[in-house]
């Protein structure tokens, strides 16, 4: 009996064996083929990450050379105007144009997702284009737009006989810049939106017309609810790249330097102390905070947006 029970297990257990060792080799693939990504990501990311950690502990001083000072560049961090002044700046920003930036994107979305328009992937494709420029190109080129002296607003106003409007004016400068990352990812965001819009089941739309509905009600009640995740990535994305702003004010700050300061924005103000003023240490304590400043919005916003999820 021994013998024969022996002699039915042992195919079972062969067969597991054949199990685990297959399940052996798809670990040792899949770890071969993070492997490149995993690499990468400490070289370019973490191991920067924590060096810049460790600069921001320390002070170099002309007399004494680099000496640990401990929190000390994060307490004169946040007493600092400059950097302060950046990220109410920026808040500013984040305030004012991510509505605008994303409404739009939605807005845009919506229309093409109807299918009420001709030429969709023309203007799909329109929509989308200004993200494929490069920022730095796409900054020049409204530069030259707001310029004052040259730029083709300028002229017009002139040859109406009005004044000439300054969009790099001190007041004006921030709503200029706004208007700049507006329209480069305005087609970004409504990609994002219009690929989660197609993926909703089109049985949903069939059984709410049959109940007469608009399509501004299917739009409002159906398919904005839909992409609630697809409106929270684009919305964190764009509070990533609000506090992360730098070219665009760094290019027109050529054109407009009464208007743009070297400390206009947080990134700004870090690149200059790091690779101007060879404060390397100090501008790591400037990063780190922004960062914790970056977290922190993007926290509240993502909570805020799983607490009205689960309010409805």
């Amino acid at each position: 009996m021994r013998a024969e029970t022996l002699t039915q297990e042992a195919p079972l257990r062969q067969h597991k064996k054949k199990v685990n060792i297959a399940k052996r080799r798809q670990y040792a693939a899949a770890y071969a083929l993070s492997m490149p990504f995993m690499v990468m990501f400490a070289l370019m990311i973490a191991v920067p990450l924590f060096y810049a950690g460790y600069l921001s502990f320390f002070k170099k001083q002309l007399i004494g050379g680099v000496s640990f000072v401990g929190m000390d560049n994060y307490v004169r961090a946040l007493t600092d105007p400059s950097f302060l002044g950046g990220v109410g700046r920026m808040a500013l920003f984040l305030v004012i144009q991510v509505p605008i930036m994303l409404g739009l994107s939605l807005l845009f979305a919506l229309i093409l997702d109807s299918g009420m328009l001709r030429l969709q992937r023309f203007i799909r494709l329109g929509v989308f284009l200004p993200y494929a420029i490069p920022s730095v190109i796409a900054t020049l080129m409204w530069g030259y737009l707001y310029g004052k002296d040259f730029g083709p607003f300028a002229q017009l106003a002139k040859a109406l006989g009005l004044p000439a409007p300054d969009f790099l004016a001190g007041g004006n400068v921030l709503f200029s810049i706004m208007n700049i990352v507006t329209w480069g990812f305005v087609g970004y965001n409504m990609i994002v939106m219009y690929a989660a819009l197609r993926s909703i089941p089109a049985e949903l739309y069939e059984a709410a017309r049959v109940d007469g509905a608009s399509e501004w009600r299917l739009a409002w009640s159906i398919k904005i609810p839909a992409i609630r995740g697809a409106l929270l990535l684009t919305t964190i994305f764009s509070v990533i790249g609000s506090f992360q702003l730098f070219n665009e004010p760094n290019l027109l700050r050529v054109i407009a330097p009464a208007a743009i300061g070297q400390d206009y924005t947080p990134n700004m103000y870090a690149f200059q102390l790091s690779f101007v003023n060879q404060d390397s240490n100090y501008a790591a304590a400037i990063a780190f905070l922004l960062g914790i400043v970056i977290m922190a919005v993007s926290y509240v916003v993502q909570l805020t947006a799983n607490r009205k999820e689960r309010a409805s």
